[in-house]
């Protein structure tokens, strides 16, 4: 089995975790949520509970180098070997690339087409996103250029495909955000910008934004699917996952931070502040429009944030595929040309009928007043990746013994960095999925879990007092 180099296999992960969570979501999430209250939660727990959870999945890979079934299975020390079952969490990629392929698909259509002739106004701005989740056949077309890409180098495999890819990709990726940020501090708005992110109110930290910003440290590292297991896989033995964890979660962090400062310099310097607000329509309605009062400039910048934004993208989608490419691969002995392939016409045509269930047209496409496209996001997020998380945290916390993961780790853990990361992985991260997941089924039953908590504070603290 061919090996990730050490410096490949950071890469490839890095690859991995920097997807549009980070550069999508987290300004959106950090909008919506106080900027700096939000921004200091993700810090804390990113430190404090990510890199804990994030190793403890590269441990299962690491250990057994199998796939993610396997390697669950080869752990588990109990006789009904059922948490094998965990590693089955390996569909939660294909699931997740039939709507995350049709996203990317915009950013190739804003690349392509909205980046030459930018709106001049929100109204437009709306009026043209709009336009193109009504355009079934645009997004098919934008949708399989992204699916072929995918299929493409993961059927290269991991040295020839991946590895490769990503030396390419996350240098580049690093530049154009940098670039772009060195222009947003040279307009008058940054500090504004700066302010935003950092000033920070104690105020403004609540149940609300401490819950969301747990689930964006959860979804920014790419656990719960298998990603990380498969990934961790193809590593010597001898891999420093310490090591290997904070050099994924660092860059990362950088980059959510260059992202946010860079976005809302330029939300705050052409448009107006409340847009910082505005959700889904950050990227693709409220930035083409601030892009578009810079005039030949914004152009430029917006085809450099596009291609940025592009790359991100790219390097999770393979990294999406590639965990059912390799149990696909074990178990049927096929070539992995031929899986890739095959995976990849299935997520093709499911996503087509989620192309299809965003159209007007196709309201029978809907459950619930919620379009498919809109319960795959759903179900994924918060079903698939939540609860394999958590499985995953209390198969190494508790299904594998002491002893054990103290003499896999020895060599990089000192005693005390073991026994925090065995609290960790024990006690704080699983209640830390718990919340996520409790908060995420609230949510859909129309249920204010975090004003009901308050409530009954609020009243138990008036009785002690």
């Amino acid at each position: 089995m061919t090996n990730f180099s050490k410096i490949g296999f950071i890469m490839a992960t890095l690859g991995s975790s920097i997807g549009l969570g980070h550069i999508w979501r987290f300004p959106t999430m950090a909008g919506q949520n106080g900027g700096a209250a939000f921004i200091l939660l993700f810090l804390l727990i990113s430190v404090g509970v990510g890199v804990s959870m994030l190793m403890a999945e590269m441990l299962i890979g690491n250990r057994t180098q199998k796939n993610a079934q396997d390697a669950f299975y080869e752990l588990d020390e109990s006789n009904h070997k059922k948490w094998q079952w965990v590693g089955f969490t390996v569909i939660g990629g294909p699931i997740i690339l039939t709507f995350y392929c049709i996203v990317l698909g915009w950013v190739v259509y804003y690349l392509g087409i909205i980046s030459f002739n930018l709106p001049q106004d929100m109204q437009t701005s709306k009026k043209l996103f709009a336009d193109l989740t009504q355009n079934i056949y645009m997004q098919i077309i934008s949708f399989g250029v992204v699916v072929f890409l995918t299929a493409y180098f993961v059927a290269k495999g991991i040295k020839d495909g991946i590895e490769r890819l990503n030396y390419v990709l996350m240098p580049l990726l690093f530049i154009i955000f940098f670039g772009l940020l060195i222009y947003a501090m040279t307009l008058p708005k940054f500090m504004d910008s700066v302010n935003f992110m950092f000033a920070l109110d104690f105020g403004k930290i609540t149940p609300k934004v401490l819950v969301e910003a747990m689930g964006q440290v959860f979804f920014s590292l790419s656990l719960g699917i298998g990603i990380i297991v498969t990934y961790a896989a193809f590593t010597e033995k001898t891999q420093n996952l310490f090591s290997a964890s904070m050099w994924v979660l660092i860059p990362g962090i950088i980059i959510s931070l260059v992202a946010g400062l860079m976005i809302f310099t330029f939300v705050f310097q052409y448009g107006d502040k409340s847009y910082v607000a505005s959700g889904t329509g950050l990227i693709f309605m409220t930035l083409p429009v601030m892009f578009g009062k810079m005039g030949v400039l914004g152009i430029i910048i917006c085809i450099l944030f596009m291609i940025g934004l592009g790359f991100a993208g790219l390097s999770s989608t393979i990294s999406l595929l590639e965990p059912s490419v390799r149990w696909l691969e074990d178990k049927t002995n096929k070539n992995r040309v031929v899986l890739s392939w095959s995976v990849s016409f299935v997520i093709f045509a499911v996503g087509t009928i989620l192309i299809l269930s965003l159209n007007e047209n196709y309201k029978e496409l809907s459950i619930g007043g919620k379009s498919l496209f809109d319960w795959a996001d759903w179900i994924s997020a918060n079903i698939i990746m939540t609860l394999g998380g958590l499985l995953a945290t209390i198969f190494v916390g508790y299904a594998i013994k002491k002893e054990h993961l103290k003499e896999w780790t020895q060599g990089y853990l000192s005693p005390f960095m073991f026994s925090f990361w065995l609290f960790a992985i024990r006690g704080l991260a699983p209640i830390m999925v718990i919340f996520i997941f409790t908060y995420a089924i609230c949510d859909l039953m129309k249920i204010d879990i975090i004003q009901i908590i308050t409530n009954h504070y609020k009243s138990l603290k008036s009785l002690v007092m």
